[in-house]
């Protein structure tokens, strides 16, 4: 191009200028290349100066770079279409809405199907790419992997590192670009009790119920952010969290997810997760997506029951409270990502409470559209796992719509509003559902083609690749992971807040100790009981051996006794476990009693004989019997006759696969009181949901209750050793069955509460200060 004399005489003036006041040119700094390796993958790492963005690609990526040059530096990009030009998506000053809006049009068909599949759970990064992987990733072009594996960091970055290789490779001119993108549930938890894998490998916090228990929302940003920065470590760019349902019912066996029962809390829990994880702490992005779920009202399945089953695919609404549930999901809409419930939500008639069909919330365009339409909501929208599988899978969740076929399930579900299918890795159906729905808009019953239908999805998901900063850097330096995942500074704070969010229910007679009256336990002994149980067999079922254990860690105990003592087994003739006898206390200082939360056998319904059955939040044996128990329910799958089924449990009998957790307290508590000596008894309660206290609330001289979190943390507040306890109870600690059956699955807080031996009653918000005073 001619410089304008214009152009030239500014040059010229600048120039002179430069000369008369002595000065130099300013210096020009540019780029730098360094190679990496995993030990399996090897990749280029491209660090720019200034606030540029770090690049990296694998040596086999055939990528270039291309130079641009801004004031005095020279910043490298990525040409990631081989057309030798910067184009829009390939410019990381762009915004990331702009980068998409740019990209996915260029997409494919194929490709805009395949954004739209979400792996199944991958639990083995050892294993590296697998052919099932190289499958899905390349022939039917899904992006974004479930990782529900190992916390170990090798295995992790090598396989990560694997994948992007290999996704880079399937790029070119025609099918352009779209790095892999790594997803997991929660599995920050210090029992692995949600993800079920918890490890020495990361930092370790409370469950989120635990977290509420703090009532403290700097504490959850804390953890985001600590724990985002060891996900991404790990490869991981996407959380399917939080769990934000309204704990409405205490029967709910996914209560443990949630921030508990009241909506403001959950609310301030939620916006204070989604900050901390999607908040930026390096410049390169947003470190970790976020997925709010389940929109909208899960927790208030009929009975207590879940939707992951027929039996609990039913969510009620007596109390006409579902402006409640959506409370955290409303304060939270910067969240990235939104999954739909399972649940077919239901007035208190039975009737739908949303539009006039009765289907699962992710074929609901009334339910979602409160979401995307009434709130404008442009995060990506995605359905739960199963939901467009059928007779003939192994497992599946399409409620209220059993008689379509698996392509007219996609179909329904993209019309729903949804943008992604949790747990889908096969194109052809999402393909199907593409020609359904231009033969759909050809015959007018809707107003965008099916092309523009698809790029609307692509633009929300490609805009959370890109936020991610995966398109510049998608490798991971193995050893500079190794510094971040499970340092240790994140594995102290997690464990502070493990102990901040224990809540003491009693304390009589200074049984736990604190400030001057503390203890010094390491010459002492303490005597921890065997406890008994059946593992669970999914969610409706128990195994069949009865395991025994101690009820708290005893190499966790070790650490601060000088010894510790348990029950001798009493065997049969087979050699079977049949009960224990307790020890000899003469030498004990202290009774520290773990107990489980309890844990009711089938869940609510029998699938052998197809019984309803109740929920128990009680340790013996519960009969349905009281007039609080509805005889006839409020929803029910439609006959083939036309009535509605009843799947009222009235008169049933539930029993727990735990009990032996209240036998070994009334065990610890008569060997005390045959010794007689003044032995403290103090119970460990290890809760996921409420329970009924009054089975072992009298027999405790103290009772300390944590929400997934160690016994570690648990036997030391316990024992007096943290600054004083300040949790506070999540969720209302009930009276008695019949309260809970009196209330209504949608209302929070209507259990009458438990009134202990001291007068306090163990509601929302109660627990017990170093004083022994509530706080306030």
């Amino acid at each position: 191009m001619k410089k304008s004399p214009i152009m030239v005489s500014a040059a010229l003036a600048v120039g002179l200028s430069l000369v008369l006041a002595g000065c130099t040119p300013p210096e020009q700094h540019s780029y730098s290349t360094k190679e990496v390796s995993d030990g399996t993958t090897s990749f280029t790492v491209v660090t720019n100066p200034a606030d540029g963005k770090t690049l990296s690609m694998s040596k086999d990526s055939g990528f270039e770079l291309i130079e641009k040059t801004g004031g005095e530096n020279t910043f490298a990009f990525k040409d990631m279409n081989g057309n030798e030009k910067l184009d829009g998506w390939e410019d990381w000053r762009k915004t990331p809405a702009e980068r998409a809006a740019d990209l996915a049009p260029e997409l494919t068909t194929e490709q805009i199907a395949g954004l739209m599949l979400f792996s199944p759970s991958e639990r083995a990064p050892g294993d590296g790419l697998t052919d099932v992987q190289r499958k899905y990733l390349g022939d039917d072009n899904l992006r974004l992997i479930l990782s529900a594996g190992t916390n170990a960091v090798e295995p992790n970055v090598q396989w990560s590192n694997e994948v992007q290789a290999f996704v880079e490779s399937q790029a070119s001119a025609e099918t352009p670009y779209i790095p892999a993108n790594f997803s997991t549930d929660p599995r920050s938890d210090a029992t692995g009790g949600y993800s079920g894998s918890a490890t020495a490998d990361i930092s370790q916090w409370p469950g989120n119920l635990g977290l509420a228990a703090t009532f403290d929302p700097e504490v959850t940003r804390k953890f985001a952010e600590l724990a985002g920065q060891e996900y991404r470590a790990l490869g991981i760019t996407n959380i399917l969290g939080p769990q934000v349902d309204v704990a409405s019912d205490p029967r709910w066996s996914r209560n443990n997810g949630t921030f508990g029962e009241d909506p403001e809390l959950s609310a301030a829990m939620t916006a204070a997760y989604v900050e901390g994880f999607q908040t930026s702490t390096d410049g390169d992005g947003v470190p970790i997506s976020t997925t709010i779920k389940h929109f909208a009202g899960d927790a208030a399945g009929e009975g207590g029951r879940v939707s992951y089953y027929d039996s609990g695919k039913f969510a009620v609404f007596p109390g006409n409270s579902y402006e409640q549930h959506l409370k955290p999901f409303l304060g939270s809409l910067d969240a990235m990502g939104a999954m739909v419930t399972y649940s077919i939500v239901v007035d208190g008639t039975g009737a739908p409470l949303h539009g006039d069909e009765l289907v699962g919330g992710a074929f609901s365009k009334e339910l979602i559209d409160i979401l995307r339409v009434e709130n404008d909501y442009q995060g990506v929208i995605m359905t739960d796992w199963g939901v467009t599988a059928g007779e003939g899978d192994d497992w599946y969740t399409n409620w209220g719509t059993e008689d379509l076929t698996v392509e007219e399930r996609h179909f329904r579900v993209l019309a729903a509003g949804n943008d992604m299918f949790g747990g889908n890795t096969e194109v052809a159906p999402v393909l199907a559902a593409h020609d359904l729905w231009q033969k759909a808009f050809e015959a007018g019953d809707l107003e965008i083609d099916a092309d523009a239908r698809f790029v609307q999805s692509a633009e929300r998901i490609l805009n959370v690749i890109f936020s991610s900063g995966l398109y510049e850097n998608p490798f991971l330096d193995l050893e500079e992971s190794k510094k971040v995942a499970g340092s240790k500074d994140k594995f102290a704070a997690g464990f502070e807040a493990q102990k901040h969010s224990v809540v003491v229910l009693k304390n009589k007679e200074e049984a736990i100790a604190y400030g001057s009256q503390l203890k010094d336990w390491s010459d002492k002994t303490v005597y921890i009981p065997s406890t008994y149980g059946y593992a669970r067999a999914g969610i409706l079922g128990r195994g069949e051996e009865r395991e025994t254990t101690l009820s708290l860690d005893a190499e966790a105990a070790e650490e601060y006794f000088a010894k510790v003592v348990t029950d001798t087994e009493v065997l049969d003739d087979k050699g079977n476990v049949v009960g224990f006898t307790a020890p000899d206390l003469s030498d004990v200082d202290l009774v520290l009693v773990g107990m489980e939360n309890p844990d009711t056998e089938f869940a609510g319904y029998n699938s052998e004989t197809g019984e309803y059955l109740p929920i128990s939040l009680q340790y013996r044996p519960y009969t349905a019997d009281s007039d609080s128990v509805r005889k006839a329910s409020i929803a029910g799958n439609v006959l083939p006759d036309g009535s509605k089924e009843n799947r009222s449990y009235y008169g049933k009998t539930a029993k727990t696969i735990n009990e032996g957790d209240l036998d070994a307290l009334e065990r610890a508590v008569a060997a005390v009181r045959d010794s007689g000596a003044d032995i403290p008894v103090i119970t460990a309660m290890k809760a996921q949901r409420p329970l009924v206290p009054s089975e072992f609330e009298a027999a405790s001289d103290a009772i300390v209750v944590g929400f997934d979190i160690s016994d570690a943390a648990l036997i030391e507040v316990a024992l007096g050793l943290h600054d004083g306890p300040s949790g506070r109870l999540p969720m209302t600690f009930p009276a008695n069955m019949k309260t809970v059956e009196a209330s209504l699955e949608d209302v929070s807080g209507d259990t009458e509460p438990y009134v202990d031996s001291a007068g306090n009653a163990y509601e929302f918000g109660f627990g017990l200060d170093a004083d022994g005073k509530p706080i306030k």
